[in-house]
């Protein structure tokens, strides 16, 4: 019976209600998905990078690349583009990793303005809630005229009522929302910058001061065996 009795609940708060709910579903889809995304793309930086530079110092630019490509995330992505450039000039070095940046950049913040859409419209839909619930008691007082009873004016007032906390319990949190993955998305830029910063101080550093590859040492070849002279036959 409880629950038949929350859905007749919901049911009394009316139109605006649905639309709520609605929006509600939405919200929480879209929460769901940029979580995951985000936590699929945030990771420690700092050990990350350290094996790069482990492997640039070994002279290993391939086995370097391919850890970025293994490596999912925006700041692997950034990092692979200053390794694709490591003997160009450090402003065409720079224009890429910047480049990179900024085609990784808009999915991060992919459909957080949907969510600020939400927390902002929750209310705004609950205030229509409510003027709709006001307009229906006060058509029930014309209605019943001098002997209105509470009966006739309660549905108005119990729909203004829920449409109005409906609200507030659907705005309050799509904000608190909002403002986790943008504090997420925050802390992912920085770690960008952080890794931009330091590939390429360390490839226009300490990789070009250092040796250069070690040739392959050549194959030995099979020792050939001498040809003894022949026998005069006598």
């Amino acid at each position: 019976m409880s629950g038949f009795d929350d859905f007749f609940l919901f049911a009394r708060g009316g139109p605006m209600m649905w639309v709520l709910l609605g929006l509600g579903f939405l919200g929480l889809v879209l929460f769901l998905e940029r979580v995951l995304f985000l936590h699929r793309g945030h990771f420690a930086a700092k050990p990350f990078l350290d094996g790069i530079k482990n492997s640039l110092a070994k002279r290993r630019l391939v086995e370097a690349l391919t850890l970025c490509e293994e490596t999912p995330g925006p700041v692997a992505a950034v990092v692979k583009a200053a390794l694709l450039h490591a003997d160009d000039t450090p402003d065409a070095m720079r224009f890429h990793v910047q480049e990179a940046a900024v085609i990784e950049l808009p999915a991060l913040e992919r459909r957080l303005g949907a969510i600020a859409a939400i927390a902002q419209v929750a209310p705004l839909v609950g205030l229509l809630g409510t003027l709709l619930g006001m307009i229906a008691t006060f058509r029930g007082f014309e209605q019943g005229g001098n002997y209105a009873l509470p009966a006739a004016l309660s549905a108005g007032m119990w729909q203004a009522l829920l449409a109005a906390t409906g609200s507030l319990m659907l705005a309050v949190p799509a904000h608190l929302a909002h403002h986790f993955l943008s504090g997420r998305v925050r802390a992912i830029v920085r770690d960008i910058e952080w890794s931009a910063n330091e590939i390429m101080k360390y490839l226009l550093g300490e990789y070009r001061d250092g040796p250069a590859p070690e040739a392959p040492a050549p194959e030995p070849r099979p020792a050939q065996t001498p040809a003894l002279p022949r026998q005069v036959a006598t």
